[in-house]
């Protein structure tokens, strides 16, 4: 099975992105999903098929959601517990003028 899919990235969430076929694009999505997205970023278009290696998804996973519901969604990964955001200002502190 192959699929011509467009990517989107989403506006509201650092590392979110949604798989929809591409003849089909975000237009028939439904509401509550959009709202959660937010406005989408036209990231790239790919043709998925079986073969097809992905960096954060399972292909076949993504083919059957696809089939399936029309659309893939790809949640953020997540961050370790440990890991501390410190503010710019003090990553910056120490960078030559």
């Amino acid at each position: 099975m192959k699929v011509l899919c467009s990517i989107f990235r989403s506006t509201k969430k650092q590392g979110m992105y949604l798989y929809v076929p591409r003849e089909k694009g975000l237009s028939e999505l439904p509401e509550a999903l959009l709202q959660l997205f937010g406005r989408g970023e036209h990231a790239m278009d790919l043709v998925l098929h079986e073969e097809r290696k992905l960096a954060q998804e399972d292909i076949l996973t993504v083919l059957q959601n696809l089939k399936e519901q029309g659309f893939h969604l790809q949640m953020p990964p997540q961050e370790d517990d440990y890991i501390q955001h410190l503010p710019p200002e003090l990553l910056n502190r120490n960078d030559p003028v």
